[in-house]
């Protein structure tokens, strides 16, 4: 029986919301008006001044989409963190913590030298990111101008990087970085919940920067943002990692094997055309929701689906690997595949981060 989540995401993907009309359908659809016009209204407010933002001592740059996960933002955030610090910067990195039950109003996921909180407190994203960015703070909190203040006070940050922040208008950024989908930039074309899109595709007006990404060649024209500055953002699958040991093996390692592989990430399907891509040969596939927890009939179904489809090996995402750490004895015998994210033009996407932060 399919899922509700699995249904949504069915009626997202298409082309054309309007060639159907189911009671599911519409039901969505009425759900969308109200959502649409408070989305709106609180737009209007910004714009005018009426609704302020508060400005921290320092330069923020916001990574953010307008539709529902799946746009990388996560490698996205990664990429420009070691850029500043690169660059001899001392970058914190401000989350809001989807999904984790931290409930005070800063939480120090990690101070640049251990993490402090693990998935279930601070959401797997923040995690992960974590993980990726050693010597790098990473803090969640509803009021992200409470955790850069934090960030800034006791950890010395000159530079904040607001995760998933595109809608996060309370805070003031010196730099929005807007990603879209280079195939499919509004999904369907409708507002939740009827479709992926948070916001109208008219509001990428507010962006300084598109970064428009996805392993493919298509690119779906958008004549609105001709003025603003665009590049590539392709993910790149960099190695694949021995959740249980850290060991990192070859990409080459996946040619030719019989895999069983899930995901419970914003785009499943894209995990699955990198693994397809790398010469595994899928035979089972398990997409889950986004954040997905899993439990232990979760891990039962996936060993029996490693058993009956006679998989040589287990792969999964980074982000699904920390939501498994409940499950040491399965997770020992997984691996992940670690993607990083590649701008293009390297060198003006630099160029315009560091004019803006500078400026």
């Amino acid at each position: 029986m399919k899922s509700l989540a699995a249904g949504i995401q069915e009626i997202w993907n298409e082309e054309r919301p309007g060639n159907r009309t189911t009671v599911s359908r519409a039901l969505l659809r009425a759900f969308s008006i109200p959502y649409g016009n408070v989305v709106l209204l609180r737009n209007r407010l910004y714009d005018l001044g009426i609704l302020r933002q508060r400005k921290l001592a320092c330069p923020v740059v916001s990574v953010g989409n307008l539709t529902v996960g799946g746009t990388g933002k996560t490698p996205t955030v990664v990429l420009i963190a070691s850029l500043l610090k690169r660059h001899g910067r001392r970058p914190a990195v401000l989350s809001r913590g989807y999904g984790g039950r931290a409930k005070a109003s800063v939480n120090v996921v990690s101070d640049g030298n251990r993490l402090l909180l693990g998935w279930q407190e601070a959401g797997d994203e923040p995690v992960l990111i974590a993980g990726a960015l050693p010597g790098i703070p990473v803090l969640t909190g509803p009021k992200r101008f409470l955790a850069g203040k934090t960030a800034v006070e006791r950890f010395g940050a000159d530079s904040l990087i607001l995760d998933d922040g595109y809608q996060h208008r309370s805070l003031f950024r010196n730099l929005d970085i807007l990603l879209i989908d280079a195939a499919r930039p509004f999904g369907n074309g409708c507002l939740l919940p009827r479709g992926p899109l948070r916001e109208p595709p008219a509001e990428l007006r507010r962006a300084h920067i598109l970064l428009r990404t996805g392993n493919t060649d298509e690119v779906t024209p958008l004549p609105e943002t001709a003025s603003l500055p665009a590049f590539r953002g392709i993910r790149r699958p960099l190695e694949l990692v021995q959740a249980g040991t850290g060991r990192a093996d070859s990409l080459s390692t996946l040619r030719g094997r019989k895999v069983c592989a899930f995901a419970g990430i914003g785009s499943p399907e894209g995990f699955r055309q990198d693994l397809t891509a790398l010469g595994a040969d899928i035979v089972s596939f398990r997409a889950f929701p986004d954040h997905h927890p899993y439990s232990l009939p979760d891990m039962e179904a996936l060993r029996r689906n490693v058993e009956q489809s006679g998989a040589s090996l287990i792969v999964t995402t980074e982000k699904d690997s920390v939501r498994l750490e409940g499950f040491p004895d399965f997770r020992a015998g997984i691996s992940m595949l670690r993607i990083g994210m590649e701008i293009t033009p390297a060198e003006p996407f630099e160029k315009w981060l560091f004019s803006r932060i500078d400026a």
